[in-house]
């Protein structure tokens, strides 16, 4: 009996109650510190109550740290707030050329204003459109008009050397299908040999296949495939031991250049759909003086904005700040000029701090830095917007889509979690809303850096976190 009156004053200290700031962590979360021996001074939490305004859990809170992709979450705010949710892009068609019936005798030029989804099946719908205005052939060459950003060199292989990489692919006023295709693989164990379908198909993109058939189980990074592109990255040998146990097999990769990327797709959709199309891809500059044949707009921003952060796109957030730049300042729209007006939206919000690092906006950087209380007071200025609905629904919801799906699941915590999640090596953070089981409302944010706390830990002391708020 003693000792249970000893215990309870712990109880409740360690307990933080409810609208009352407290800079001691919850149980759980320190056990898994504990338990992983990853350092107090490696994590930052600002929890605050929605309700009241009050902070509830403070702690590291104005550390900056390496938010990585959840930085995603100023970017997508700042282009709700300044270009409104129904905001479109634009891809405009040109005809270069008479038209005599459905031939077009010269050239088609596409220019393009930054669209962040002009994803294949969006293509097709854009260049279905062309048809149905009365082309079926085209004599000349496709021109491609990118100058609406104006992006630098960028080397694909500098941030992690992995140059094939979805996440890697750089922005582009023209940018079609994130400049990605989707290799399948199937075995044949008759023949020992791999089958590869590429989708979309391109007609400038090379494939060599080296992979042969290996007895054993369906395992295995990348399951035994390895893709070496050439210096082009138009012709990929695939090479390696392919395991018999996979029925199928599937994986992304980067391809080409933007705008040969954008030839073979824009060739492989109009032939397929009976067009006529033999000439080749050439960079222009539209002229002043032409009216567009065609005006294919993009989904709106509300809609961007979600597939942003659910499924954490980076090229997508990056031509968000491109737009930005391109809106404010003058055209072309640059990553510097995006990154001002993001400043300055801080800045006359009252939300600005001299530690935050914006860097490119979508969080795949070693240098972007933000404070949990600086996340957490922006994330409180979106619960107040009038936009606040499109950009809640922007988030993952826990254990239901985006990347949470496969999180929390079938638990307490099941659409209770409104979350964009970040991770890079030695970085994991989670940041967004929580309605606690009492019907609180929360906004909380964590982010943690440390060796290795990607592999793992990172998300038990995020769960421990969720739960102890949830139980509020």
């Amino acid at each position: 009996m003693t000792d249970r009156v000893r215990l309870l004053p712990l109880v409740i200290v360690v307990l933080p109650m409810l609208g009352l700031c407290d800079s001691v962590l919850p149980p759980g979360v320190r056990s898994s510190l504990d338990l992983r021996r990853a350092p107090d001074s490696s994590l930052s939490i600002y929890v605050e109550n929605l309700d009241t305004g009050e902070p509830v859990l403070a702690w590291n809170e104005d550390v900056p740290r390496n938010p990585a992709s959840v930085i995603k979450l100023l970017t997508t705010l700042v282009a709700l707030d300044i270009l409104g949710p129904a905001y479109t892009w634009k891809t405009e068609a040109y005809l270069l050329g008479k038209t005599d019936g459905d031939v077009l005798d010269g050239d088609l030029l596409l220019k393009g204003y930054g669209d962040p989804f002009l994803v294949t099946t969006r293509v097709w719908q854009m260049l279905r459109e062309i048809r149905q205005k009365g082309i079926n052939r085209i004599t000349g060459d496709l021109l491609i008009d990118d100058s609406y950003f104006d992006v630098p060199y960028h080397d694909p292989a500098k941030f992690d050397r992995e140059p094939l990489r979805a996440y890697n692919v750089a922005p582009n006023a023209l940018l079609m299908n994130f400049k990605v295709v989707r290799y399948h693989f199937e075995p044949d164990p008759e023949s020992a040999t791999v089958r590869i379908r590429v989708d979309p198909p391109l007609e400038n993109l090379r494939i060599e296949n080296r992979l042969k058939v290996a007895q054993g189980r369906c395992r295995g990074y990348q399951r035994g495939i390895t893709i070496t592109p050439n210096e082009t990255v138009d012709h990929m040998v695939m090479s390696g031991q392919f395991p018999s146990g996979c029925k199928t097999y599937a994986m992304h990769r980067a391809v080409l250049s933007h705008n040969e990327f954008a030839y073979g797709l824009f060739k492989s959709i109009w032939q397929e759909s009976g067009g006529e199309f033999s000439g080749s891809v050439r960079n222009v500059v539209k002229p002043d003086d032409i009216e567009p044949f065609l005006v294919f707009e993009s989904l709106p921003l509300a809609d961007i904005i979600s597939k942003v952060n659910k499924h954490s796109n980076n090229v997508m957030a990056r031509q968000l700040l491109f737009t930005l730049g391109a809106e404010r300042f003058a055209v072309p729209g640059t990553e510097e000029g995006g990154r001002q007006v993001i400043q300055d939206w801080l800045k006359s919000r009252q939300l600005g701090s001299a530690k935050l690092k914006l860097d490119n906006g979508a969080g795949l950087s070693r240098n972007s830095r933000i404070s949990a209380r600086n996340l957490g007071e922006i994330l409180r200025y979106a619960w107040q917007s009038p936009f606040m609905p499109e950009y809640l629904s922007s988030l993952s919801l826990s254990g239901l889509d985006g990347t949470l799906m496969r999180r929390f699941r079938d638990d307490p915590l099941t659409g209770k979690a409104h979350i964009k999640t970040g991770r890079l090596d030695n970085v994991t953070a989670i940041a967004g809303y929580l309605q606690s089981r009492s019907g609180g409302r929360y906004t909380i944010v964590a982010l943690q850096n440390h060796t290795d706390v990607h592999r793992g830990p990172g998300e038990e002391v995020q769960a421990a976190l969720l739960r102890w708020l949830y139980e509020q």
